[in-house]
């Protein structure tokens, strides 16, 4: 149990012990009990601890909220003086004030665990797919796609710190009109290459590194393509483009710290019969059925606002007969839940997926969504425009190489990702503490700057238990610290409950400021040698946590800046 519940779970069988003994006097005239919770209360100045037990306990006790609350109290033991004092607030909130010593064996449990403070089980048993970037290979990934895949990355480090069995999978769209598309992009730059001239679509794709794949095909091939049909040569660029750009990718993706456990081919499925099969299963429970010569998923029937085409009157499938045939070969391979990370636009794709899942026999709760809203760059306080098919727009590789992964992770991960996030450039690149991810980082390097002065100048090198030295945290920012040390195993909790990174952002700034502000009011290296051996004690328990917090980000915690 973490040092914040376990508080909690103080406060929690204080109060029913206390309300056993109040019943057993007579003070209470029903042993019928309800739920204690303890809650922490939003404003410091009421308390550490809340139970709102009274104001629950008034209809069946019949009588006032406040006189239970001071029966309670009356008898509340506290054998390790860990309340400091108590009030009874507005209509019957018992508001518990804690002893600063009552959280000194929190920092005994961040060395304790170490890196592993704040990790969980319960995710123990349930093998999650964790599905996210998953752009089409028809162009480099943009900052939207790097919003989207440092959701993902760090949504499947928390879920395997919560010990959730986690895959990461990337979807390569390598099949249908997108990549034709592509195709007939790359192709008709060849043939501009070989002398020809010719009108370019504005359906096709423009950017400089589709001319850059006509030189390299040109370069590979010769004039060969010149002596086949425009099919084959189509073909032939189509797929030279995608593995190329898909291979780009997959290193811009290394470079900002991604790896996937698994690359799936949306082509396998129709290579190896999943599509087809998948058409036949749900036709022969007449989920799917035909109309006008197209075949047509029964969606209204699970919920969705309209029947969807899975295979058109010509005889070709959608894209949502191959999502259809993936989702179920995910289930297939045995996951218990899976979690998509997709862009914000596709909001309304949601209640066809559901559906489609629930036809196949799963439970649609199994199944999330995570909706990622847009990214706006900025440069110089003025937006940069973003259009793979125009060509003009910032790649993520060109945001990674000017700021650094570090910065554009944690940026990315700063908002709610269902919030709109502006992207400031400039920002970035600070080295001060108006760029976040400075801040944060820098409270890691001066706490690994104050030990190598320790060991420099107090010939300090080891920080075994002490609990004389803890003992003396006695100041207010010196608490502050340690009851935010406490909380940090429920934000992590609760980041992995709900799929949200941005908690551990948020806590890590939080963090940061508490440690900003002590440090400027207080000496760690004091003259006092006991005193300071448990500032310093303390503040590596800080840097662990910062460095514990950045990993499951995704972003290092640098000993220089």
């Amino acid at each position: 149990m973490n040092a914040g519940k376990y508080m909690k779970q103080s406060i929690k069988d204080m109060v029913a012990q206390a309300l056993s003994k109040a019943f057993q006097a007579g003070d209470l005239t029903s042993d019928d009990f309800p739920d204690i919770t303890v809650d922490e209360p939003r404003i410091e100045a009421q308390g550490d601890l809340s139970v709102n037990t009274a104001m629950v306990m008034a209809k069946n006790q019949k009588m006032s909220p406040r006189k239970i609350a001071d029966i309670i109290l009356k008898h509340l033991d506290d054998p390790q003086s860990i309340v400091e004092k108590t009030d009874i607030a507005g209509p019957g909130f018992i508001n518990f004030f804690m002893h600063p010593k009552a959280y000194h064996p929190v920092v005994h449990t961040v060395h304790e665990q170490n890196e592993r403070y704040g990790a969980s089980d319960m995710g123990t048993g349930i093998r999650t797919q964790v599905e996210f970037v998953s752009a089409n290979p028809t162009g480099p990934l943009h900052v939207g796609h790097g919003r989207g895949a440092a959701v993902g990355d760090s949504v499947a480090r928390i879920l395997r710190f919560c010990g959730y069995d986690v895959q990461t999978e990337y979807y390569i769209n390598d099949s249908g009109r997108q990549i034709n598309t592509l195709g007939r992009s790359v192709y008709l730059r060849y043939l501009e290459k070989t002398g020809q001239t010719l009108t370019f679509p504005d359906d096709c794709y423009k950017g400089d590194y589709i001319v850059d794949l006509a030189d390299q095909i040109l370069a590979r091939d010769g004039r060969a393509l010149l002596d086949m049909s425009d099919e084959e040569g189509i073909n032939i660029c189509a797929r030279f483009a995608a593995d190329s750009i898909l291979a780009d990718i997959a290193e811009d993706l290394k470079n900002f710290g991604v790896t996937f456990d698994q690359w799936f081919s949306e082509q396998s499925l129709y290579d190896d019969g999943k599509v087809q099969e998948a058409m036949e299963r749900l036709k022969s429970n007449k989920t799917v059925y035909e109309n006008d010569g197209a075949f047509w998923f029964n969606t209204t029937a699970f919920g969705d606002e309209k029947d969807r085409v899975v295979v058109r009157s010509n005889g070709q499938t959608t894209y949502f007969a191959s999502d259809i045939a993936y989702h179920q070969n995910k289930f297939a391979r045995g996951f218990n839940q899976i979690i998509d990370v997709w862009g914000a636009d596709h909001h309304g794709y949601i209640p066809r997926m559901k559906a489609c899942i629930s036809a196949s026999g799963h439970d649609s709760n199994d199944f999330h969504v995570i909706l990622v809203q847009l990214v706006s760059l900025l440069r110089d306080g003025k937006p940069v425009a973003m259009t793979t098919r125009g060509g003009v727009f910032e790649t993520l590789k060109d945001v990674v190489d000017e700021v650094g992964s570090d910065a554009a992770r944690f940026i990315f991960l700063s908002r709610h990702y269902e919030s709109q996030l502006e992207f400031d450039l400039e920002l970035a690149k600070k080295k001060t503490n108006d760029n976040p991810v400075f801040y944060v980082q820098y409270v890691h390097a001066r706490i690994s700057s104050i030990l190598k002065k320790a060991a420099d100048e107090k010939n300090i090198h080891t920080f075994e238990r002490n609990d004389e030295a803890v003992s003396l945290l006695l100041e207010s920012e010196e608490t502050g610290l340690i009851k935010a040390l406490a909380r940090y195993p429920e934000v992590i909790e609760t980041a992995g409950k709900n799929l949200e990174p941005h908690r551990i952002t948020y806590y890590l700034m939080n963090l940061s400021s508490l440690f900003h502000a002590y440090y400027n009011k207080h000496k760690v290296l004091t003259d006092d040698p006991l005193l300071t051996t448990g500032r310093l004690y303390l503040i590596l328990a800080v840097q662990k946590v910062i460095k514990n917090g950045l990993s499951l980000l995704g972003v290092s915690a640098p000993e220089h800046m």
